[in-house]
């Protein structure tokens, strides 16, 4: 049955509506976040960005080489192995806020902060936080296991690299000079701050900072 232009009018004025509550929800996922100042921030990184006032006040004694910029910034895309080598990859861990540690046994200052980092997942790991530390030895393995035995270290779980592949888009991108590097991510995946070299994750510095990103 053919419609009156009444009806179609008003079709076409609810189609309207619903289409520009559409646009306003998605304006408000993308720039609806507002950092502590009240300033709005958009894009995918906007709740991360949001959080970086709170955490640059944080950036000291302990921690006071971690680096925050103006911006929260997409992590790259990076794969690498858990438990018995099964594979999975930074993306499985959107949703949770991420201490983000790249290690290799031949680095001294790796080997001086893993039980720090051991402590911190202690500490504050559990359904909204973990210690993602990831070993990128590519040669002589065994040794890992048996330095992680060595140094009680209980509580992280193992996450290895042997290709370094990791470490090598990182450094590619930019985001990475050497070891040990450490990101502080959001639960939007994006990189809130970064520690270039050790630091004592342990102390109460460094769990103030990591809190300010929940």
């Amino acid at each position: 049955m053919t419609e009156t232009a009444p009806r179609l009018t008003q079709r076409r004025a609810i189609q309207a509506v619903v289409g520009l509550a559409a646009a306003i929800a998605l304006a408000a996922v993308l720039y609806g976040k507002k950092d502590d100042s009240g300033k709005e921030v958009a894009g995918e990184c906007a709740a991360s960005t949001a959080s970086l006032s709170r955490i640059a006040p944080l950036e000291r004694g302990e921690v006071a080489a971690a680096l925050s910029s103006k911006r929260a910034e997409p992590m790259p895309a990076l794969d690498f192995q858990g438990r018995d080598g099964a594979p999975t990859s930074l993306a499985a861990f959107r949703g949770r806020v991420v201490l983000l540690n790249l290690w290799a046994t031949w680095c001294v200052p790796c080997r001086e902060e893993m039980p720090t980092l051991d402590k911190l997942q202690e500490t504050l790991g559990g359904p909204d936080f973990e210690v993602v530390a990831i070993n990128i030895d590519t040669k002589r393995l065994e040794r890992v296991p048996d330095f992680l035995r060595e140094a009680n270290i209980s509580k992280l779980a193992f996450y290895s690299d042997p290709t370094a592949d990791a470490f090598l888009r990182l450094k590619t991108s930019g985001k990475v000079l050497g070891l040990p590097t450490t990101y502080l991510i959001g639960r939007d995946g994006c990189a809130i701050a970064t520690m270039a070299g050790p630091a004592n994750w342990a102390s109460t510095d460094a769990q103030a900072l990591v809190k300010a990103a929940f």
